[in-house]
């Protein structure tokens, strides 16, 4: 069950930083429904995350709720929305 409640955090976790970066990061051209795609985005990359921050610090003990799967989570959903909001959106 506390594998559940951690990846339920991870998501919730991922879209928060997603509609962070969105504050963070003013883009001059928006179109309308940016802010759906930021938390998806940011959801799914603290899911990825997560689950690497577990494997890679926590591997004989794999707890979602373990401060490396909630530090993998918030990196590289930060990383992932950065890369979109700045890097992918700034080229098109």
């Amino acid at each position: 069950m506390q594998n559940w409640i951690g990846i339920g955090i991870w998501i919730i976790l991922g879209a928060t930083i997603g509609l962070v970066m969105k504050v963070l990061i003013k883009r001059p051209n928006e179109t309308p429904g940016h802010t759906i795609v930021l938390m998806i985005l940011g959801s799914f990359a603290a899911v990825i995350g997560g689950m690497l921050g577990v494997g890679i610090f926590h591997l004989y003990e794999p707890l979602a709720i373990s401060p490396g799967g909630m530090a993998g989570g918030a990196t590289f959903s930060a990383m992932m929305t950065f890369v979109y909001r700045w890097g992918i959106r700034g080229l098109i």
